[in-house]
């Protein structure tokens, strides 16, 4: 990702998301999914493993739902997280060692269990679009697919007070202890806004009247220089593919970080990071 400096000393342009050829024709709008149901996967974020579940259940400032453990689980593991939920009061159900598998999304380390934890600032981004106030800047994930860079940016986005986080249920990492671990626990409070897709959440937005800006690699304003609109949403590419096309074509601009030494390319979620504080330099409400 990004470009390599030349001879002259230009700005470099960072390559959060590799800005793609424009989007065809056949592109179409995507379909915007019902909001008058909240799965579950809006409300709660999942931890599975024995030490990950003992951990959300020994933290006095997370609330656990409930804790799922596999018919199978037996011995002194397993004794001990039923312990651990019943001084919680948190209730424990049984269930098949497959569907808890199914339910973790991870057959090789769930461990036989797994625990819904109250994840209090994270809704579907439709609620947060259908109540006041809105929130005035938003990241929008497009295909960020390492675990690390999701966790880092919920954790450094939080840190700056962005109003809100779109984490797509497909085409982005799972919201699971690899996030949580990355984030050092700070996913469990991010203002995460749920939604099917990208392009879904670009829709929206757009039709919410926000102005969206893809963080790309060339062209575009630099992000110090830029003048941003009250209400804006920037969208950050896949580590590899950048900027889906299907996202792009609702983009009103590229702003780029700029970059006098010679490096190639930031991380993702290091670029995220200097975007989120540099709207906390302009003092800008979120």
């Amino acid at each position: 990702m990004g470009q390599s400096s030349g001879a002259n000393a230009s700005p470099l342009r960072v390559a959060v998301g590799k800005r793609p050829a424009r989007c065809t024709p056949w592109c179409t709008k995507p379909v915007h999914e019902s909001n008058t149901t909240v799965s579950p996967k809006d409300r709660f974020l999942t931890v599975y493993g024995r030490k990950p579940v003992l951990e959300a259940l020994d933290d006095p400032e997370l609330r656990v739902d409930k804790v799922i453990l596999a018919d199978t689980a037996r011995g002194p593991g397993a004794a001990e997280i039923q312990r651990a939920a019943k001084a919680a009061g948190v209730q424990v159900r049984r269930a098949s060692a497959h569907r808890v598998k199914v339910l973790a999304g991870n057959g090789k380390q769930d461990q036989g269990v797994l625990a819904d934890v109250v994840a209090p600032r994270m809704r579907p981004l439709t609620a947060a679009l259908s109540s006041a106030p809105l929130p005035e800047r938003v990241l929008v994930l497009d295909g960020i697919t390492t675990p690390a860079n999701v966790g880092m940016i919920l954790r450094s986005a939080t840190a700056a007070g962005v109003g809100g986080i779109v984490v797509p249920r497909r085409g982005v990492a799972a919201l699971d202890p690899l996030v949580v671990k990355a984030s050092a626990g700070v996913a469990f409070r991010a203002p995460v806004l749920r939604c099917a897709t990208a392009a879904e959440a670009a829709g929206l937005l757009s039709d919410a009247g926000y102005r969206l800006y893809g963080l790309g690699a060339t062209g575009g304003e630099g992000l110090f220089d830029a003048e941003l609109p009250e209400r804006a949403a920037f969208v950050l590419g896949g580590e590899t593919a950048g900027i889906s096309p299907d996202v792009e074509e609702y983009l009103t601009g590229w702003v780029s970080i700029p970059m006098p030494g010679d490096v190639e390319s930031l991380n993702v979620s290091a670029a995220a990071a200097v975007l989120c504080f540099e709207l906390v330099r302009r003092g800008t409400k979120r």
